[in-house]
């Protein structure tokens, strides 16, 4: 374990949803300083969902640094963080293309599909990042509209992108779904974003075996406890301060710590790699 990862407790600071990366402290690290890329993702174009700030942020940088272009997805309250990408996609000397807007709307998640195939001709990666999720201690604190949400956020957009994306991805394409080492271990407070959570991996599943015969791959990434803006913006103050210390690492991930896996993932090296997911967790096994 490095000395210099942020270990609990960590100061309050709550934030309205969706929050923002430069009010936190500390400052999640994304990797703008460290990854470096060696071409493996050279000349593929991507499209990401809440590509602006923590695992998204983390791994559109990788990937541009890695030779891909990105397009970002991001809702408008986070332009100020998805300019910050920009900038960092710029400096590689890769394209960066962003969209604003609520991916909860079908539509929309269509038109994100339609400018990347404007801007890139094709898609080669998709991932699928962007999440809702809130703390509610009961069952009747949780809305209707709130459940609803939730899910049309973190597991109906999925289906949108990707139906959307696939007719415009050829053989080597790869799909990147956000899951969450909730999907296997939920906790109660998390029961709407923990039940979407398990219905991505079973969608990656599913979704590896019917688009195999095309030469498309479709996995998951399961993060444990990662420090990013949604932790402020959505738990409790006693719980930000402790977060990440129930995991046997003692602390939560950086954003940067997921990148690799999205970039493996991503790139032809993982040719005979889908139906799979990957933990990334801080030791916590997923069953």
């Amino acid at each position: 374990m490095s000395s210099n990862d942020p270990q609990p407790p960590f100061p309050d600071q709550p934030q309205p949803m969706p929050g923002l990366t430069d009010r936190m402290e500390p400052r999640p690290d994304h990797g703008e300083q460290d990854y470096r890329g060696s071409g493996r993702l050279a000349d593929k174009k991507a499209v990401i969902t809440g590509g602006d700030s923590g695992i998204g942020r983390a791994v559109a940088i990788a990937f541009a640094r890695e030779g891909a272009d990105v397009l970002i997805s991001y809702l408008e309250e986070e332009e100020q963080d998805a300019q910050q990408v920009r900038q960092d996609i710029e400096a590689t000397g890769r394209k960066a293309v962003l969209v604003p807007g609520d991916i909860s709307n079908a539509e929309h998640c269509r038109a994100i599909i339609a400018r990347a195939v404007e801007e890139f001709g094709r898609i080669d990666i998709l991932v699928n990042n962007a999440a809702h999720q809130d703390t509610l201690d009961s069952i009747e604190e949780i809305s209707d509209e709130e459940w609803e949400f939730t899910f049309a956020v973190n597991i109906h957009a999925m289906f949108y992108l990707t139906k959307a994306a696939v007719p415009h991805m050829k053989p080597g394409a790869s799909i990147i779904n956000t899951t969450s080492v909730q999907a296997d271990n939920p906790s109660q407070e998390l029961l709407a974003y923990a039940s979407t959570k398990g219905a991505i991996q079973n969608f990656t599943g599913g979704l590896a075996q019917m688009l195999a015969e095309r030469g498309i791959r479709a996995n998951c990434v399961a993060p444990g406890p990662i420090w990013t803006p949604l932790i402020p913006a959505t738990m409790p103050e006693g719980k930000v301060s402790s977060f990440g210390e129930q995991v046997p690492m003692k602390r939560p991930g950086q954003p940067r710590e997921l990148a690799p896996v999205y970039v493996m993932l991503a790139s032809d090296e993982a040719s005979y790699v889908s139906g799979a997911t990957i933990a990334v967790t801080g030791g916590q096994p997923i069953i």
